[in-house]
């Protein structure tokens, strides 16, 4: 079980995947691991609404939530490091993309559909999977958002089983981003002209 970073987390880290992939409970737990605080983006969003996330969308729409979720992950992400969790539709926003390029680590919790669709069947607070099949709008979200979820700094797989063993997977991913990037910092200050590191 991997309890530590060999680095200090320099920014958040935030977990991105739909729905299901495990983000919070993840999540909850590799914040614990490292002694971080944890924050769930849509707890965040319902206290800044004053409502649940199924009533802003009742009420005000789809565009008004994800407006709403654009300045709390902004808020979150340029805060103290932690790790936070996103809604689904969060990281398919660009303006949402790049504060968290500029200001966190994202990690994508890649989970397959029988997964998702057993995990979410748990839950009725997904007011996305009320549009229809839970598996077809599942399957349709994956095939839209996949390609944008690739664009995180990291891919780890949430698979079927223990929590704590994602937990380890994404762990060892950072610890690997980290060594690569300071390797890779280390790499460029060598080749600096003399005098041009600091």
């Amino acid at each position: 079980m991997i309890t530590t970073l060999h680095r200090p987390l320099p920014r958040t880290l935030v977990l991105v995947g739909l729905m299901g992939a495990g983000k919070t409970a993840v999540g909850k737990r590799v914040a614990a691991r490292l002694g971080l605080g944890f924050t769930d983006a849509d707890h965040e969003i319902e206290t800044a609404a004053g409502c649940t996330i199924p009533d802003i969308f009742e009420r005000y729409g789809e565009p008004a939530f994800r407006d709403l979720e654009r300045r709390v992950i902004a808020r979150l992400v340029q805060g103290p490091v932690q790790v936070l969790s996103t809604g689904g539709g969060a990281f398919m926003d660009p303006q949402t993309r790049v504060q968290i390029a500029e200001h966190g680590l994202s990690v994508w919790l890649k989970a397959e559909l029988g997964v998702l669709v057993a995990r979410t069947a748990k839950r009725s607070n997904r007011p996305l999977l009320r549009q229809g099949s839970p598996r077809e709008v599942l399957a349709q979200l994956m095939e839209r958002r996949h390609p944008v979820y690739a664009l995180a700094d990291m891919t780890v797989e949430s698979r079927d089983g223990p929590v704590e063993d994602t937990v380890d997977r994404v762990l060892a991913a950072v610890d690997a981003h980290l060594a690569a990037a300071a390797a890779s910092d280390e790499t460029a200050l060598g080749h600096a002209p003399t005098g041009q590191a600091d």
